[in-house]
Order: C-alpha cells, then structure tokens, then sequence
C-alpha cells in the first residue's frame, strides 16, 4: 500500500486519501508524551520494534508511525520494512501535524472551551479548583499572581480557571499569564502562542537561555533545568510586582510525589500546596489544581479537541523528561503504572495515598526532621511514661 512512498515518508495531506482501515497510526513517543497530546485515532506503540520481531504485528495492514518532528519515526519505519512491514513515517511527525491543525477563526473555540468549564466540567475541574484555593487559603484579596504557563494541558487549564474564578468576582486579586522560554525551538514556540491566542489567554513571554546552559550536563540536567526555570520565573513575576506564582500540579502529581519519595528517596513527604521561597523574600508558590484528577484534565482536553506539547526541549526529538519539578518522567510513569494496577485491587488506594499525608502519627514515627531540619527519634522520649 505505501510502496509508491519511495522515500519512506507520508505527508499529512497524503493520509487523508488513505482509509482508516487499511492502516494502524502508531505514536511511537514514550507513554508520557502520549497522554499530554497524540493525534486522534493514533494508538501508543512505544515497542513497535520489539511487538515486530516477535511477529506481533498483522503484515496485512499498513502502519504510518509518527514522533516528535519524524526523526526517530523515519528510522523505526525503516527497521519495520527490513522486517517485512508495510510501514512508512508521516513527514514531520507530530509537530507538523499539530500546527498545520489550527484555524484562523479563534472566537468561536474560546467561547466552547468556556462553556466546558462552566457547565460540562465545572462539577470535576472548578469546583475542585475552587475548594483548593479556599480550604488550603491560596488566594488573598490584593495578591498579584503569575500564573506560569508550560504550554501543556495542565498549566493552560489552569490559566482558564483562573479566569473563571476571576469573573466570579468573590474579591479582588489580579493575574499575569506569565510564559519563561527557556530556549524552545520555532515548533514549540508557535504551539504555545497559537493555543494561548485560541483560548483567550494573554500571555506574557519572556526569554532565557536555560536549555543551552543545561546541554552539557550528564547528571540530571532535568532536575537542574527545573531549579533554573523556578528560578527564573520568581525573579520575572516579582519584577512584574507579583506575590506569588502558580503551577499546575494536580492531584495524581501530588500522590505519584508520595510513593516515589518512599520508593527512590527512602523519605515520607509530599508536594505541598503552597510554599514560601527561601530565596526570593515575600514571594510563594501556590498549586490550585492540587485536588482535580488528571484523568479529568484530559477528558476535557479532548473534549475540546486541544492537543499540546509536553515536552519543549530544543535539542532532542523525544526527550520528554522535563517536568515543572525535575523528577525522572520514566520513574514517573512507573508510579502511575503500579498505582493503576493496585486500584485494580484496591479502587480507593489514590484516595488512600493522598490521605495518608494527612493522618501522620509522630508516635508510629522511626525519625522524623523538623522545621530546622533536627532530627528526631522514638528513643528521644521513649522513656517518658
């Protein structure tokens, strides 16, 4: 089927005259990139490689296999035909499809992403927001807050909630819609403005040269990226006369945190909902998605039929391990697998997780640190009786 495809390649436009049913799309991305943003119909297929080798895969039907911008995509393809499949890339990969996906006319998608959060999602994704910011007290009337934008699912959400809290007028509080480039390529760039501009959100853009800075770095140049980006996005927001900032942090960050700090940190601890920054006096971090459900995040997503870019890195084509908070995305994801297969047992073991930081008893405690950073043991007052 796709022998008169000499190179290879398969162009958007191309796809279109082909039928559905006669091939499989296949994103060949990690998991992670995959559930920030695919192409509709696509399906994950991280190990195409090792599925042909074993003969998993049916030769009868074609396969258009797609990455980040058709790197890795075109030499997968080229691994499957030497197998004997009938396999081709599609040209510039999910980049190119993304941007070649928006319209002119903007008004329209503005009013329909609105309308989902008012009415659609307002039960699962506002009313959560809202509860997060008063029960963990995140907003105070005369805050200024910068709200800082990735460019993916989560922190775009979060600037649309903002707005909607912002119409309910409750108090007075005012927001900047603050955008760091730490050295994206043209393709990010243009995807992160074309959906700030389709959902109404005016962002503000400032530049650094963080991921130039981080390249040579062999040892967790993510982690590294992510104290720089903090950083950087402390000093602007306090330059632009804010108080606080805020990430877009949901609950599932929040409980994969817990267990991957007892299974790689050997330490109890959390992602907080808010804090205060050592470094930059007067300024806080708050997380006001902090009790919504990713699962929930994304079904809005689709939904509205919005696809983002998880991750921005200028110098590789399928890295996509640069998270907000530095953590490994494969160490990540390995988490949010196993807590899948437990609530196959166990349906409450999220909730379980997240409470659990809430029901701390210092007398079941071995050790523990306090403010200060003192170590504490039960041998301290063991005695006392």
């Amino acid at each position: 089927m796709f022998e008169k495809y000499q190179d290879g390649e398969i162009t958007i436009e191309q796809m279109a005259d082909v039928h559905p049913s006669l091939y499989r799309l296949c994103d060949v991305r990690d998991e992670v990139s995959f559930r920030y943003g695919s192409i509709p119909n696509a399906e994950s297929f991280e190990n195409i490689l090792d599925l042909a080798k074993e003969g998993s895969l049916d030769k009868n039907i074609g396969y258009i296999l797609y990455c980040m911008k058709g790197i890795q995509s075109s030499f997968m393809a080229e691994q499957l035909r030497e197998l004997g499949y009938d396999a081709v890339s599609l040209q510039g990969g999910y980049a190119n499809w993304l941007t070649s996906a928006y319209q002119d006319d903007y008004a329209d998608k503005q009013k329909e992403v609105e309308k989902s959060i008012q009415k659609t999602f307002h039960k699962c994704l506002f009313s959560p927001f809202a509860k997060a910011i008063n029960e963990y007290e995140l907003l105070q009337p005369g805050d200024k807050v910068a709200v800082c934008i990735s460019g993916g699912k989560d922190s775009m959400l979060m600037a649309k909630l903002f707005q909607e809290l912002k119409r309910h007028n409750k108090f007075d509080f005012e927001l900047v819609f603050l955008v760091m480039d730490p050295g994206y390529s043209e393709v990010n760039r243009l995807v992160i403005e074309k959906n700030a501009k389709m959902m109404g959100v005016p962002i503000t853009v400032f530049e650094t040269e963080i991921f130039d800075a981080v390249y040579e770095i062999e040892q967790s140049p993510c982690y590294l990226c992510a104290r720089m980006r903090r950083g950087h996005l402390y000093n602007k927001a306090k330059e632009l006369g804010c108080n606080k900032i805020a990430l877009g942090h949901h609950y599932d960050d929040v409980i994969e945190t817990i267990l991957m700090g007892m299974l790689y940190g050997a330490q109890v601890q959390t992602m907080m909902p808010k804090l205060h920054s050592s470094n930059f006096e007067g300024m806080e971090l708050i997380r006001p998605m902090y009790l919504i459900r990713e699962d929930d995040i994304m079904r809005w997503r689709d939904f509205n039929n919005l696809h983002f870019i998880q991750c921005a890195c200028h110098f590789t084509d399928v890295c996509s391990s640069c998270r907000d908070d530095g953590t490994s995305a494969s160490k990540r994801m390995e988490v949010k697998q196993l807590i899948k297969k437990l609530k196959e047992v166990n349906p409450y073991v999220e909730g379980n997780i997240f409470k659990s930081v809430y029901n701390v008893n210092l007398r079941t405690i071995i050790a523990y640190k306090d403010k200060e950073g003192n170590k504490h043991t039960f041998l301290d007052d063991y005695d006392d009786v």
